[in-house]
């Protein structure tokens, strides 16, 4: 006889360990899940800066400081570092978002001990030589124009810089070519010490592990880091701009966002916000997929989005299509997100979504990586570990009231923008603006 919902949740459940955190003397949080039926571990340092910590002229430092961390300290060379993680197995790597980087990395449980001491080798002693950065700079400036030259990739950066404007969330992650070209190592230096203090950062592992050996791993490695210097609070973000911009490019098809205000990380209507962007375009038996796609045929890609911040969000709807129907999939993607906003929602589609997610959130779970990025995000945004079957309670909860309410929330005009990109000129939209 197949497990009922609560039981099946129960089941998996049992599987997960305990939770433990630990804060060092100079401000690192430890936080851990003992998985003792995995033989891996997965691991991260995050750091609480990102691209939004940047100034202008500072567009793309936190990423740039992300490559060339890994290009020498005073112990290992670049390959030195690779090597020794990949000698036994495992795996290495980074990312930088907009509210945070991490440098991550995947070994046996054994080698735990080796993989703490490269991450936090590369974090507390890289050495920054000048022509590493040299050698680097000209890597990251490939990875910019690969980016622009990807144009369901690039519209996004331009749909960013059109709602935010002048705000660093607006900045691409990457930066511009103007700005790699102009970093200095003493300017690089000076944001890495005032950015990526011990405050800032969280261990976060999840697998075969112990929490006590780990925090004496992590004490000896980075507990001699001492704070730096505040650059103060980040620049608060609460809005964005209505507006319609136009970036011609000689492509096959017209690209486009739409999209208005989200809402914060931690909103109390957040698993209603994520049920309603699943509802419209996050998965294929969406509204925006099946009404656009598989009915009419307009596009091959069509998604939804919601990015979520600590202050504040940003929803949207990426599609593809030509430039003689882009004005017909706009207009579709306009009456979809109307109708949610009315409250016609189906009780179907409803707990159909929410068990999409439900069934999503579990199987993010299912492998060291999941665990560790949750555990990771739970720090950064709340502070405290959530448990999944609060999380999953959370989501049961969701009422078609309260995707209205979120709806009418976020999808505003005064806040709803579109981004074109391709062989279209501003000379040619169909729309002076977009109402809701």
């Amino acid at each position: 006889m197949r497990a009922n919902k609560a039981e099946q949740i129960g089941l998996f459940l049992c599987k997960m360990g305990p939770y433990q955190r630990t804060v060092l003397d100079n401000g690192i949080r430890v936080v851990t899940e003992a998985i003792p039926t995995l033989e891996s571990v997965s691991l991260g340092i995050w750091i609480t800066t990102g691209s939004r910590d940047e100034a202008a002229k500072e567009n793309g430092l936190s990423h740039f400081i992300e490559h060339v961390l890994f290009k020498g300290t005073k112990r290992r060379s670049p390959f030195d570092i690779t090597r020794e993680i990949e000698s036994v197995g495992g795996s290495i790597n980074a990312f930088t978002g907009k509210e945070y980087t991490c440098l991550h990395a995947k070994v046996l449980h054994r080698d735990i001990a080796l993989a703490i001491d490269i991450l936090a080798d590369i974090l507390a002693h890289s050495i920054f030589d000048p022509q590493e950065i040299e050698r680097e700079r000209m890597v990251v400036l490939q990875e910019i124009k690969m980016l622009e030259d990807t144009p369901d990739d690039y519209i996004h950066d331009l749909f960013h810089r059109s709602f935010w404007g002048d705000h660093p969330l607006g900045y691409p992650i990457t930066g511009v070519e103007k700005s790699v070209l102009s970093f200095q190592r003493d300017e690089i230096l000076t944001f890495f010490r005032e950015k990526y203090t011990p405050d800032k950062m969280i261990v976060a592992a999840a697998g075969m592990l112990d929490h006590q050996q780990l925090v004496g791993l992590v004490e000896a490695e980075l507990g001699p880091l001492q704070p730096g210097p505040s650059r103060g609070k980040r620049e608060g973000a609460q809005g964005g701009k209505a507006q319609i911009k136009v970036k011609y490019r000689d492509l096959e098809q017209v690209h486009f966002c739409l999209g208005s205000k989200g809402i914060p990380y931690g909103h109390r209507l957040r698993f209603a916000g994520h049920t309603l962007n699943t509802m419209l375009g996050g998965n294929m038996s969406s509204r925006l997929f099946q009404e656009i796609r598989e009915k009419r045929g307009l596009t091959y890609s069509i998604y939804s989005f919601l990015n979520t911040y600590t202050d504040t969000g940003l929803f949207g709807v990426y599609a593809g299509t030509t430039k003689e129907e882009v004005q017909e999939a706009v207009a579709l993607v306009l009456q979809e997100l109307k109708a949610i906003r009315a409250g016609r929602i189906e009780t179907e589609d409803l707990l159909a979504a929410k068990e999409y997610l439900r069934g999503s959130m579990i199987l993010s779970l299912e492998g060291s990586d999941g665990r560790m990025g949750r555990l990771a995000k739970n720090e950064i945004y709340f502070c405290r570990h959530i448990h999944l079957e609060e999380a999953l309670d959370q989501l049961e909860g969701v009422s078609e009231e309260d995707v209205t309410d979120v709806a009418q929330e976020m999808l505003d005009s005064s806040t709803l923008c579109l981004t074109l990109l391709g062989t279209i000129e501003e000379g040619e939209l169909p729309w002076q603006e977009l109402h809701l």
